[in-house]
């Protein structure tokens, strides 16, 4: 007698390195890029978790949640570490927001559908066949609205890409959740590469990035 199947179970962790102001002020970013981090459990989250503990006990990071742009670098030499040391699949999608056509940037929810809608489907194709469930959670931003309609843009996306498949999408804050912050420090590392020619940190998730596509 054989026991319960199990259904294969993958999470897909989403944040974005860059921003969507598409005016030329000189303080806006060059790219958008958007990356997510793939993984079979949440591992990383708890490692990075009990790392923040014992930051703490050593009187390290105690206001706050990891977040690479403000971490000091003696933080950051401490998490990426962590990240290469976990089974993760990373992949980025990069847009040089000059590059995109007029009608993609007349709002930012269209720009965003449109990075996710290429993002995924290279994704999901990767995939396809291999899991049952899928959670795919993004990283919250903009406006109360704009998170209302960047969440169903990914409902939408994911709809789409996985019509076979058992899925969820969640948009939670980065705080909310330590796997959220390491995504957030694997789009700062690629972000830096991209966008100021700096791939030290980049350089230590290498081997995790499976995908780094410029998509225009």
């Amino acid at each position: 007698m054989t026991g319960p199947v199990r259904s294969r179970r993958l999470y897909v962790f989403a944040d974005e390195s860059g921003d969507m102001v598409f005016s030329r002020n000189g303080q806006a970013s060059r790219y958008f890029i958007l990356v997510t981090v793939g993984a079979l459990d949440c591992a990383i989250g708890d490692a990075l978790q009990s790392l923040r503990r014992d930051l703490a006990w050593q009187g390290v990071g105690l206001d706050r949640e990891f977040h690479a742009n403000e971490d000091s670098q003696a933080v950051r030499d401490r998490v990426f570490p962590v990240i290469a040391s976990h089974r993760l699949r990373i992949d980025a999608t990069v847009l040089e927001k000059s590059k995109a056509q007029p009608h993609l940037t007349s709002a930012k929810e269209r720009f965003y559908q449109y990075a996710w809608h290429y993002h995924f489907k290279r994704l999901a194709e990767r995939f396809d066949g291999r899991f049952d469930e899928v959670l795919v959670v993004t990283a919250s931003l903009g406006t109360k609205r704009e998170r209302r309609s960047f969440r169903a843009a990914v409902v939408d996306v994911a709809a789409q890409a996985l019509p076979r498949v058992t899925h969820q999408v969640a948009a939670w804050s980065a705080a909310s959740d330590p796997c959220l912050q390491a995504v957030d420090y694997c789009s700062w590392a690629i972000g830096r590469k991209w966008e100021r020619g700096d791939d030290r940190s980049h350089k230590l998730i290498a081997p995790k990035i499976k995908s780094e596509f410029d998509l225009f």
